[in-house]
């Protein structure tokens, strides 16, 4: 398979050294310094772009590859505002669309037991759930995307909360996430359900960027040839 890595940071490399392993060939890497060389002509080399930036350019990087008819995986976080457009488009160009906001195959293990454990707690109301989630210091956004997805789960499930908030609050409806940037840390994700009795607490702690890489080659095996907009459940039969 021939792929595009649109974003070359840790990410794109950690990704390319999975994929050559495997007998994938790279065929286009954009970073900063070679965004001229993001082109219909060059892009179209591909059989997939992997799109891994920012929440500024995401939306455009990804509009031009399904305009292009590459498929495309993307795992960047904070341009969801823009989401519904992107699938409109994919809609209208029958293109193929890949998002996650952890391509993690444990993560999205997480999400499940995430969602089962909100479920359970949900008639317990001397239960307060917080979320605290851990990431290096370069990480643009805050809260991170997998924190997001794990509160809009909770959300689902536990009507006592009404929102998430990415600050302290005296509100007993809202869904506090703290927030917590340092170094090395490539990410960790805990909810806690805390009462005056006990706490009980579900993290995951990813200890290198392989497994985020690894799943995010997967679901470009995936997006192969594919048309529609899919997920990680998708990916993974979950």
């Amino acid at each position: 398979m021939k792929i595009a890595l649109i974003g070359y940071g840790k990410m794109g490399k950690a990704i390319e050294e999975i994929a050559v392993s495997k007998g994938h060939e790279i065929v286009l890497k954009i970073d900063v310094s070679t965004t001229a060389d993001f082109t219909k002509e060059n892009i179209q080399k591909a059989d997939v772009a992997i799109e891994f930036t920012g929440p500024h350019t995401a939306f455009e990087n990804i509009t031009k590859c399904i305009q292009w008819g590459v498929p495309v995986v993307s795992g960047s976080t904070g341009w969801l505002d823009n989401f519904e457009k992107a699938k409109k488009l994919c809609e209208e160009k029958k293109g193929c669309l890949i998002y996650a906001s952890n391509y993690s195959i444990g993560v999205n293990l997480f999400f499940e037991i995430n969602k089962q454990v909100a479920a359970l707690m949900e008639p317990y109301e001397n239960y307060d759930v917080t979320m605290t989630e851990t990431h290096h210091t370069e990480k643009k956004d805050a809260p991170s995307g997998t924190a997001i997805s794990l509160a809009e789960q909770i959300l689902a499930a536990i009507g006592r909360k009404k929102k998430w908030v990415n600050e302290s609050s005296r509100d007993a409806s809202d869904l506090i996430i703290r927030s917590e940037r340092i170094d090395p840390a490539p990410g960790t994700h805990t909810v806690s359900y805390d009462s005056a009795i006990d706490s009980i607490e579900i993290t995951h702690t990813a200890h290198t960027r392989k497994g985020f890489a690894s799943g995010a080659l997967l679901a470009a095996e995936f997006a192969n040839q594919k048309i529609g907009i899919f997920t990680m459940k998708d990916v993974l039969g979950l």
